[in-house]
Order: C-alpha cells, then structure tokens, then sequence
C-alpha cells in the first residue's frame, strides 16, 4: 500500500486527483464527481478540527469492535461499501474548489508526517497508530478515485 507520509506517494494522489474533471463518471456508486471529492474532504475536515459531530457511542463502538481493523488494514475497500451518513455529500459542489481544498489536506498530512499521527485520536475509531492512519486515509482516497476511474 502507499503511504500518504512519503511525498512521492502523495504526488501520485495529487496528480490522480488532479486528473478528475467535470465529465468524470464513476463505475460505481450514487456519487457525482464533484459530491466525491466533496466527500473525501471529510475525514480530514475531523482530522484538522472543522468538524467534531462524532457519531453515537453505540456506533462507535461498534466501528471500534467490527470494523476497525478492516477500516484501517491494507485490503482495499470493495466497490459499493456503504458510506456513514455523516459522510454523504448530496449537495452540488465546485469541483475545483474540492479539488483544491483536498490536495491541500493531503499535503498538510504529508509535511506533519507520520510521528504527528502516531497516537492521535480518530473521532470514530478511538486511537490509531501511524500506520493505521495510512490506511485508513490511502485507502479511503484510492478507493474513490478507483471509483473514477484515476
């Protein structure tokens, strides 16, 4: 798997994400391009803190208890995995403007480096070591743009 703390690896996100444009249709799923990118916004919207609606304890119990290990192992997430609903994006989006917000999380990710994310706490998951962390962001990332086809 790659890592979202080796800048070569994140230059390889930036330029598949880079690569998406309005006329990208996706090979599976409900989302529209914009509404994607939208979307995989999220997890670094908790991660920087513009975000803390964290889901009910019983969910999040059960994410830690049965989902977990898959959420954040290297097996890639299979085509039409459900998505959380805080996560769903319905609204119309500029596809630029998420574009650009995206590339900027991933970047931030990748100049804190992994010592920054050992031990920090994911609003659903509890406490992750750093590579889980690369997990559970590469795979969520690759996933979608997979997803599009980039």
């Amino acid at each position: 798997m790659k890592n979202v703390f080796n800048w070569d690896d994140t230059q390889e996100l930036i330029q598949r994400i880079e690569s998406l444009h309005a006329g990208s249709i996706a090979l599976w799923g409900k989302m529209k391009v914009d509404q994607m990118a939208a979307h995989c916004c999220v997890p670094y919207e908790y991660i920087f803190q513009e975000r803390n609606d964290a889901p009910p304890l019983l969910m999040r119990w059960m994410l830690r208890l049965f989902f977990k290990k898959a959420m954040v192992n290297e097996v890639p997430y299979q085509p039409n995995t459900p998505t959380a609903p805080m996560f769903v994006k319905a609204d119309e989006y500029s596809l630029t403007e998420q574009k650009i917000r995206l590339i900027q999380y991933i970047k931030r990710v990748c100049d804190l480096g992994s010592a920054h994310f050992e031990g920090k706490k994911q609003i659903s998951l509890g406490t992750l070591t750093a590579n889980e962390w690369n997990g559970l962001l590469y795979k969520h990332l690759d996933h979608h743009l997979r997803q599009f086809g980039v």
